[in-house]
């Protein structure tokens, strides 16, 4: 089963540590459950959610505040750059999606 890790018992999400396919991952970890089904393919170092998440949920990674939902996330959901506002990188913010490249052009000014 391909397999994700959770850092600590309070996150909510997980790390995919392969590139994961629809259907079921095993959840690695601090951690209450043993599997959950995903949705859509997350690729490697891409997170998922564990919990329910609604527009300005708090993203916990490493027990770590680092992020919130853009928008609703159900369990499973790919969360990523689409649904993600970072609280620590204004820039991240602006990133696209597929290639991680700035979409913006006066970003570094």
């Amino acid at each position: 089963m391909p397999r994700t890790f959770v850092i600590h018992s309070d996150d909510n999400v997980a790390t995919a540590l392969e590139d994961l396919p629809v259907g079921e991952v095993a959840l690695l970890g601090e951690n209450n459950l043993s599997s959950q089904l995903i949705s859509e393919p997350i690729k490697l170092g891409h997170k998922l959610v564990l919990k329910a998440l609604q527009p300005g949920d708090l993203i916990l990674k490493y027990e770590v505040e680092i992020g919130e939902a853009r928008k609703a996330c159900q369990p499973g959901d790919w969360l990523h750059l689409q649904n993600v506002k970072s609280r620590y990188d204004k820039r991240s913010n602006t990133f696209d999606v597929d290639s991680g490249a700035p979409t913006e052009e006066n970003i570094y000014q």
